[in-house]
């Protein structure tokens, strides 16, 4: 052994490489007999820092007192015990949510060494707080924990990267201590990672091994499960690679870390990575190295990555008052009745088991009759939902009874399942039985469709209503509740009037109660049957998943049983739907003949908990985990002969899926190109969708694609007085006429920033100072690097606190982002301190004013500008403004023209002005053109009506433009609105309502998508359609 002042080279003993899935029940054990006199510092030891310590041949004794470290995290408990600077036990283990139970298993594997002398202890992590004030120990913040140990044995390190199960922290150390934590989201942690792992049908160990080979990285939310799900499924039901799909896991991990935690301080320098998830996943720190453009020396996995905040609780506990392990042990057994307490609850679901027989009894009549399919002979017809999570099949007979069914999870692959399942149908139907057609629906029509050669595809709120019809004709509510999305529809006079479905985030859905079952170590079929045994179920609310976490956690600890839980978030689910999916002022508003369906309501807790609510009975019919399915056969039954694979074809299928980029455009989509082996092909991926067969929308008209192309095409003519440069994004999408001429009246040579790309943002992600702020704004941060990237050093983007004033409203304010977005700018853009950044307060409906706020502006760029010639710029400015607001009023006329000459609909895609940016609409203009719309945006056609009375105070021109948007529609029989909202946006929260009134009032469908930095068109297409299968339905009452 090599020695020096600071280092003995001695490797540490190499920590057990099994790996685990996050979720298991996994168990950690390692206990080191002896050490040299030093601690853990990367690979290798370092010399004491507990006391002065001798080494092994020396001839002092160490009689530093023993500490024991327990950190409690959100998943876990770690535990170690220390003597000096020697390791005598570690452990580490899940809880499943028994804090002090598992907490004194572990203790009790180091009983032994904790009765051969006294020691002290203290406790720390996110679930520690409570463990600790119950027993009366010493507790300390884990962020300072972690901190504390890093510069004491690795004080070269500039950050500290720590993901646990639901917890995530950074922690600058250079210039002071600086710490950020995640609040009550877990996205981008441990249990983010294993739900995904779930979904893809892998154990974590698989997907992060398929995460090396990947090829390509798709964009994926990562603020929680919930949301990345419904980015995932898609890729996968489209035919993406796991392996792609694994590292974009990953990726969305590190982009949550970058822009969520870090806030728009960069991460540089020597960077640390601890906690379990950075431990066990390569692939994850492969992704962090590569974004953050480390090495293994400067990006750094240190051997003690699991137990950091643990040792660092162990130095801390070196200050406390000593311990023994009879009373340590007493502490904590005796803290159970403290850590439990009174807390808000509900009554039970049912009051008697009585009422629970009579409960299934009522629900066992809403039947469809089953046959057994080796005793039909005949025609059938076979139904195939491809959903969010799941892939359910039915084959019904001429009577439109059951012959074979099928629910099942999609494991990653629905390719790959179906032709499982079609095999099995074909060779169960023989010569006795032909299928005389086949339809699809769901999120993996397409692909299923022409994988497989189905007859038909119909939107799944089609397919769904067929079905409801089945089990009630009278049906006028139907309520579908799937493992990621909701669907409610409004039936009138026989036919679809209103539909509704939940946005970006799936809480409340399936999945929401998959997660806490599988938390708790439950099935979903048993965490439910607990439910219905409950007889003080716990008040939860209604919130996403993560933000229940602490609330499920705090139950858990006041004595809530899983039973009481299980209930809790039954009724949670429940009043999700009514009250925020549904947006109902009361239960009572649903309707009088409700039919509920969708795998969820299979949970009886969740049924009970609804009619409860409802204080009405409704229909659950006994097959509502495949109505789908159900309603896609009985829509195949217009059809004879089918087109579907026969056996010898299903035998000999194939399926390859490769990845490409789209040349068609200057978006260069990434496609996912499937081949099949009879020479079939399924392209996705284009914002177009032209790979999907629609059809193209060249001669369409499209205002957000002329707009597109007018603004980015504004010229940059050489001038005398240099470049100027004007980011492409929020407010300049409305003003940049009025700044491109005004600058260019005075000499200057205006250079624009571009349309956006994902590269855009991801050239500004690290200096995002906040997850929460709106992707427009987010983008904003992508044009002021190009900018600079380009050589523009000289950059305007003015606050401006009033829009244009055009007497519409109540007021003419913008929305703080577009008024003072360039602040935040100047304070967190570290690239602008070299650059000059003009960022003024001006006023816009002041020709005067703007003259006297702008000249001594331009005057420090060149002082040769006079009053005049800035007074003649900005007048040649507001003319260029109106001619620019001329020509989109004209093009607005031009495309009502073509479509009324054409026979074709007109959608009105209302929004903000920046909307129209290919970046953040994602091709939604040009899907809705494709689908056979004329594309026109609410500033085109608002003034063809008077300003409207609102029921809201109306302080924003861009809303007072939305509210007339929609009475134009309202009063135009072949123009729809859809309204597009950024996610995030609190300022457009207010026209929800009110939109939804003026439109339903007049008879109109309210459409809202929500659009952020993921790209999902395929959720989108689905409103579309289902937009679309509504009017078809109205035109043929």
């Amino acid at each position: 052994m090599i020695k020096s002042d600071k280092f003995v080279t001695e490797p540490t003993p190499k920590l057990d490489k099994a790996r685990i899935d996050f979720r298991q029940d996994f168990s950690y054990n390692i206990i080191i007999e002896y050490f040299a006199p030093c601690i853990w510092h990367g690979g290798f030891l370092r010399k004491g820092r507990y006391g002065d310590m001798a080494d092994r041949t020396g001839a002092k004794t160490n009689t530093a007192r023993r500490t024991l470290g327990i950190d409690v995290g959100s998943t876990t408990v770690k535990v170690v015990l220390t003597e000096g600077d020697r390791l005598l036990y570690s452990r580490y283990e899940r809880h499943l949510s028994q804090v002090r139970q598992k907490t004194l298993e572990l203790l009790g594997g180091a009983e032994a060494l904790l009765r051969e002398a006294p020691f002290t202890v203290a406790v720390s992590g996110s679930a520690g707080l409570g463990l600790s004030e119950a027993a009366g120990l010493p507790f300390v913040q884990e962020v300072y924990a972690t901190g504390e140990f890093v510069k004491k044995f690795a004080p070269d390190t500039s950050a500290v990267i720590e993901l646990g199960g639901e917890d995530a922290k950074v922690i600058f150390l250079t210039g002071g201590t600086d710490e950020r934590m995640n609040g009550s989201c877990a996205g981008g942690t441990g249990a983010f990672i294993d739900q995904m792992a779930v979904l893809l049908d892998m154990s974590v160990d698989e997907m992060d091994a398929a995460s090396l080979t990947a090829t390509q990285i798709y964009p994926i939310a990562s603020r929680c499960g919930v949301f990345a799900k419904t980015d995932v499924q898609p890729l996968l039901n489209q035919g993406a690679a796991k392996a792609d799909v694994a590292a974009s896991i990953y990726q969305a991990v590190v982009n949550q870390t970058i822009t969520g935690l870090a806030q728009g301080r960069r991460i540089t320098g020597k960077v640390m990575f601890l906690g379990g998830p950075l431990h066990y996943c390569k692939g994850l720190v492969k992704r962090f190295r590569e974004t953050l453009h480390l090495d293994e020396t400067t990006g750094v996995l240190p051997e003690y990555a699991l137990y950091a905040v643990a040792l660092g609780t162990a130095m801390y506990a070196s200050h406390g008052e000593a311990t023994d392990c009879d009373t340590l042990t007493k502490r904590l057994t005796d803290c159970a009745a403290k850590m439990s307490g009174t807390q808000n609850r509900l009554p039970p679901l049912f009051a008697d088991e009585q009422a629970l027989a009579a409960f299934r009894t009522r629900h066992a009549a809403a039947t469809v009759g089953q046959r057994d399919i080796e005793s039909y002979s005949g025609r059938a017809w076979l139904g195939i939902d491809c959903g969010s999570t799941t892939t359910k099949l039915v084959l019904i007979a001429e009577n439109k009874e059951i012959l074979y069914t099928y629910y099942n999870s999609n494991r990653g692959n629905p390719v790959s399942l179906v032709r499982e399942e079609l095999l099995a149908i074909r060779r169960a139907c023989g010569d006795r039985i032909t299928i005389a057609g086949c339809a699809v629906t769901g999120y993996g029509e397409d692909l299923i469709r022409h994988a497989f050669h189905a007859d038909a595809g119909l939107v799944e709120t089609l397919a769904h209503y067929t079905a409801a019809k089945h089990f009630r004709p009278d049906v006028d509510f139907i309520l579908d509740i799937g493992g990621q999305d909701i669907k409610c529809f409004k039936i009138k006079n026989g036919a679809i009037d209103s539909i509704m479905l939940n946005e970006a985030c799936s809480s409340g859905c399936g999945s929401f109660i998959e997660t806490f079952a599988r938390s708790m170590g439950y099935s979903v079929e048993n965490f439910a049957r607990e439910g219905l045994k409950s007889r003080a179920p716990v008040n939860l609310g209604s919130r996403c998943t993560v933000f229940m976490n602490s609330a499920v956690k705090q139950s858990q600890k006041d004595g809530a049983t899983v039973a009481d839980i299980s209930a809790g978030l039954s009724v949670s689910v429940v009043k999700n739907a009514i009250y925020k999916v549904i947006r109902a002022n009361s239960a009572k508003d649903l309707g009088a003949s409700i039919v509920v369906q969708g795998g969820t309501f299979l949970n009886d807790a969740v049924l009970r908990a609804f009619e409860n609510e409802l204080g009405a009975y409704v229909v659950r019919p006994s097959i509502a985990g495949v109505m789908g399915a159900y309603g896609a056969a009985l829509y195949a039954m217009r059809f004879d002969k089918s087109t579907l694979l026969d056996t010898d074809a299903l035998e000999h299928f194939t399926h390859t899926s490769k990845t490409a980029v789209c040349g068609g455009c200057q978006n260069h989509c990434r496609l996912t190109i499937n081949s099949f082996g009879d020479g079939e092909r399924f392209i996705s991926g284009n914002q177009c969708q032209r790979g999907l067969g629609i059809g193209k929308a060249d001669d369409t008209p499209n205002l957000f694609a002329w707009k597109r192309e007018r603004l980015a095409g504004l010229p940059g003519i050489p001038g005398s007085r240099g470049k100027l440069g004007l980011p492409l994004a929020l407010g300049m999408y409305e003003l940049a006429p009025l700044w491109h001429a005004l600058f260019t009246s005075l000499g200057f040579e205006v250079v624009m920033s571009g349309l956006s790309t994902r590269k855009t943002y991801e050239a500004g992600q690290f200096s995002i100072p906040s997850d929460t702020a709106c992707y427009p704004a987010k983008i904003m941060h992508g044009h002021i690097e190009q900018l600079l990237a380009a050589g523009v050093n000289t950059i305007f983007y003015p606050c401006l606190t009033y829009n244009v004033d055009e007497k519409a409203g109540d007021n003419h304010y913008n929305c703080p982002i577009v008024a003072y977005y360039a602040e935040l700018l100047h304070a967190n853009m570290d690239d602008l301190a070299q650059a000059n950044f003009l960022y003024p307060y001006l006023d816009i409906n002041s020709r005067g004013a703007l003259v006297r706020t702008l000249l001594p502006m331009l005057q420090k760029l060149d002082p040769t500008i006079r009053r005049a010639e800035v007074r003649r710029a900005v007048d040649r400015g507001f003319t260029a403004y109106a001619d620019y607001r001329a020509e989109v009023r004209r093009q607005g006329d031009a495309a009502l023209e073509w479509a009324r000459a054409n026979g074709k609909r007109v959608m009105i895609l209302a929004g903000r002005p920046y909307h129209v940016d290919p970046e953040i609409s994602h091709g939604i203009d040009r899907l809705a053109a494709s689908l056979g719309f004329a594309v026109v945006t609410e500033d085109s056609v608002f003034d063809r009506v008077p300003v409207q009375k609102t029921h809201v105070l109306d302080q924003w021109t861009f809303h007072a433009r939305l509210y007339r948007a929609a009475e134009f529609a309202v009063q135009s029989d072949d123009v729809e609105f859809v309204q597009l909202v950024s996610f995030g946006c609190g300022v457009d929260a207010i026209t929800t309502d009110e939109l939804r009134e003026t439109l339903e009032a007049g008879g109109k469908l309210y459409t809202q998508i929500k659009i952020d930095e993921i790209t999902n068109l395929g959720a989108v297409r689905i409103r579309l359609r289902s937009l679309i299968g509504a009017l078809d339905e109205r035109k043929e009452r």
